[in-house]
């Protein structure tokens, strides 16, 4: 008995969500498709990226090499800088050649 009120229950609110959530669904048009698509790329590398520096990172803190951990952890706030914020990247550097070519 209480499996079919789990499958019932979850048969509802599986309804109620797909009746509720077509708009936002259909919203996406065709041309929106490929930046869809590349914001979930783009999101999925970045939690990847995390996952891989925080692995890394727990070898440094396991084995006590403190000063390998900061310059490991500066380098990899470099790089996710260069590669997740490329537009904040070419900005930085346009400011930096300003002030630096007069």
């Amino acid at each position: 008995m209480k499996r079919r009120f789990r499958v019932v229950a979850l048969a509802v609110l599986t309804a109620g969500v797909l009746l509720l959530a077509p708009a936002v669904a259909l919203a996406a048009s065709g041309n929106d498709i490929g930046h869809n698509l590349g914001s979930l790329l783009r999101n999925t590398a970045a939690a990847l990226y995390t996952g891989v520096v925080a692995i890394f990172s727990l070898g440094f803190l396991i084995n006590r090499k403190f000063t390998e951990l900061v310059i490991f952890f500066c380098a990899a706030l470099v790089v996710g800088w260069l590669v997740f914020a490329p537009g904040e990247v070419a900005e930085a550097a346009k400011v930096i050649a300003q002030r630096v070519l007069p």
